[in-house]
C-alpha cells in the first residue's frame, strides 16, 4: 500500500531559480539572436560560476549537508518507520522545435525538490516538497512518517537518531567532453542547420521537414537511513527528425530518432547525416509500399528497434511487483522454461551512454546487469527494495521513478534479447511468405495476460526468403509468453536502438532502452492489409 502527500511551493534555500519549486519557464527571449553566440540554454554565467560536482552539488548549491539529511531521516522515522530515504533533484531542460528550417517554438524548463520515503512493514508513506528550505522537507518528512504511523506514537514524538549518511561511489556510465551547460545557442543551431539541410535536400519529393530538439541534465542525491549517500550528475539529450514527402498528390510521412545520455559530442557530423538520410529513404520508401496479405505467418524482427516488441510483451511481466501481486502471467514461474534454448533476455544499466543506463537506481541500490531468461529458463524478476524483501533476495537496481514527486518501484532499464547462432540472412531464407517488421510504434500491452498489440510504421513482405517490397498500414497482434515460446531462429546481430523510448507505468514514465538480434517468430497474427 502507497500513499503520497505533498507539501510546500516557492524558492529554494538559495532562491537562484528566481521561479517556484517544479515550475517550468517559457524562455522566448533568445528567440530572437538565436544566431549570436552568447549564453547557452540554462549555461550558468561567470559569476556564477561552473557547476560544481555531482558528489557536492547540493552541499555547494543549497548549503545542505550530512547533518542535514540525518535530520530530516531522523524526523522521518520519528513514527515507527522501519526504514527512510530521501530523493533530492535539481532538473533543467531545453527543447527547440524547427519546422522547415525556421524555430517556432522554444523553452527552458527548471525542476527542483526532494522525495520523502518511510517504509513500516508493507507500508509506504512518500510525501515531497518543492522547497529546499528545512521547515519544508521537515513538514515533508512528518507527513510521510504519519501515513505509515505505529499506533500510539504521537504527532511530534521524538525522531530516531540517524547517523550522517556517508558518500558512496558508483559507475560513471556518461561522461560529457561537451557538458550542455557549456554549449553554446549557435552550436545547437549549426547541427540542426546541418541535418534540416540534408533532409531538404534528400529527395526533390520531401515538401517538409520537422526537428524537435532536446537537451538536460538531472542532479541527483538519495539518502538513507542505513547510512547509504551518492549523488549522480544523468544528462539526457535527443534529436527527432521527421519529414512529409509528396507524389502524385499522395503523401506519406516517416520518422528517425536518437537518444543518448551525453553531451554534444555525440551528435557527430556521420550520426547526424546518417540521421537524415535514414528519415528521408524511410519515408520515400512507403510510396512502394503494397499490401499484405492479413493472416497467421512467420514475422522476422529487424535487429535494433524491433526490440519495443520485447519490452512490452514480456518486459513488464518481468517486473517483481507485477508478479507479487500475481498480476503477470510469469508469477511463480521462476526456474520454469518459458522459451526455447536460444533466448536469453537481459536487463541491463550498465551499458555506457544508453538511454536506459543509470549509475546506482532511485533507491540507491548499484546498477546492475540482470539475467531474466537464461536459454529458455526464467531466473529473476527485476527488484526494487519491497520487493526484493518480499522474495528474499537483492534488489537488482530497478527501483526506478519519474521524479523527486513520486516513489520508486521496479522498473526496466536497457531490455534485450542476447546473440543467437544465426546470420541475419539465414533468419529471413527461412521464411517463404511473412512479414519483416523494421519499426514499430503504438503498442499496447495487457500486463496480465500478456496480450499486446503495435503498429507497423515501417516493414518488407518476405517473399521466397527475400524482401520483396515495403508493405505500411499493418497491426501485429500477439501474446507475450506465446510470442516468446515461438521464437524459433535468432541471429547474431544483436543492435541496440537509439530512439528515445519513455517507458510508462503506473502514471509514471522513465528512460529505458531496447534492442534485439534479427530474430524470427514462426507464428504471429498480422492484420490491417489485404492483398
Amino acid at each position: 500500500m502507497q500513499h503520497t502527500a505533498g507539501t510546500g511551493t516557492g524558492l529554494s534555500r538559495r532562491g537562484f531559480l528566481q521561479a517556484a519549486g517544479a515550475a517550468t519557464v517559457a524562455a522566448p527571449v533568445w528567440l530572437g539572436r538565436l544566431g549570436d553566440t552568447g549564453l547557452a540554454l540554462g549555461q550558468t554565467t561567470a559569476a556564477q560560476g561552473a557547476a560544481p560536482a555531482a558528489a557536492d552539488y547540493f552541499a555547494q548549491a543549497f548549503g545542505l549537508d550530512e547533518s542535514d539529511y540525518a535530520r530530516l531521516l531522523s524526523e522521518a522515522l520519528a513514527r515507527g518507520g522501519d526504514y527512510a530515504d530521501l530523493f533530492f533533484q535539481h532538473s533543467l531542460g531545453n527543447w527547440i522545435v524547427m519546422e522547415d528550417g525556421v524555430v517556432n517554438r522554444a523553452h527552458t524548463s527548471v525542476s527542483l525538490g526532494v522525495g520523502v520515503r518511510v517504509i513500516r512493514g508493507e507500508r509506504t508513506g512518500y510525501a515531497f516538497s518543492q522547497v529546499l528550505e528545512m521547515p519544508a522537507m521537515l513538514a515533508a518528512a512528518r507527513a510521510a512518517a504519519s501515513l505509515v504511523a505505529a499506533g500510539g506514537i504521537p504527532a511530534g514524538g521524538r525522531g530516531v537518531e540517524v547517523a550522517p549518511p556517508l558518500l558512496k561511489p558508483g559507475l560513471d556510465l556518461y561522461p560529457m567532453a561537451l557538458p550542455w551547460d557549456q554549449v553554446e545557442t549557435q552550436a545547437r543551431m549549426d547541427m540542426l542547420k546541418r541535418v534540416e539541410a540534408r533532409l531538404s535536400a534528400g529527395d526533390p519529393r520531401v515538401k517538409k521537414t520537422l526537428l524537435q530538439f532536446h537537451d538536460g541534465w538531472s542532479r541527483i542525491l538519495v539518502a538513507t537511513s542505513e547510512g547509504l549517500r551518492r549523488a549522480d550528475l544523468r544528462p539526457r539529450t535527443s534529436l527527432y527528425a521527421s519529414a512529409v514527402a509528396e507524389q502524385g498528390g499522395r503523401k506519406e510521412s516517416n520518422y528517425r530518432d536518437v537518444t543518448a545520455r551525453g553531451g554534444l559530442e555525440l551528435y557527430t557530423p556521420e550520426m547526424l547525416d546518417a540521421l537524415a538520410d535514414e528519415t528521408v529513404s524511410r519515408t520515400v520508401n512507403l510510396f512502394e509500399a503494397r499490401p499484405l496479405m492479413a493472416g497467421e505467418m512467420p514475422c522476422v524482427l529487424a535487429s535494433g528497434s524491433a526490440g519495443i516488441l520485447l519490452h512490452e510483451a514480456i518486459g513488464h511481466g518481468l517486473e517483481a511487483d507485477f508478479n507479487r501481486r500475481r498480476v503477470s502471467t510469469y508469477a511463480g514461474r521462476l526456474g520454469q522454461r518459458v522459451a526455447g534454448e536460444q533466448v536469453t533476455v537481459v536487463d541491463d544499466g550498465t551499458i555506457p551512454h544508453a538511454h536506459g543506463a543509470i549509475n546506482f537506481d532511485d533507491e540507491g541500490a548499484d546498477s546492475q546487469r540482470t539475467v531474466l531468461v537464461e536459454k529458455g529458463v526464467l531466473r529473476s524478476y527485476l527488484h526494487d527494495r519491497l520487493s526484493a524483501a518480499w522474495y528474499k533476495t537483492a534488489s537488482t537496481g530497478s527501483g526506478r521513478r519519474q521524479s523527486y514527486e513520486h516513489a520508486p518501484m521496479p522498473r526496466m532499464r536497457a531490455t534485450f534479447m542476447e546473440n543467437g547462432p544465426h546470420k541475419p540472412e539465414e533468419v529471413i531464407a527461412q521464411v517463404k511468405h511473412g512479414l519483416y517488421a523494421e519499426q514499430f510504434s503504438n503498442g499496447q500491452v495487457n500486463i496480465g495476460a500478456g496480450d499486446f498489440s503495435f503498429y507497423v510504421k515501417s516493414g518488407w513482405a518476405i517473399e521466397n526468403g527475400k524482401l520483396s517490397h515495403p508493405v505500411k498500414d499493418i497491426n501485429v497482434i500477439g501474446n507475450g509468453p506465446q510470442a516468446l515460446s515461438n521464437i524459433t531462429m535468432v541471429a547474431d546481430d544483436l543492435k541496440l536502438a537509439r530512439a528515445g523510448y519513455m517507458c510508462g507505468k503506473l502514471g509514471q514514465t522513465v528512460p529505458v532502452s531496447q534492442g534485439l538480434p534479427t530474430t524470427l517468430v514462426s507464428s504471429m497474427n498480422v492484420g490491417g492489409s489485404h492483398g
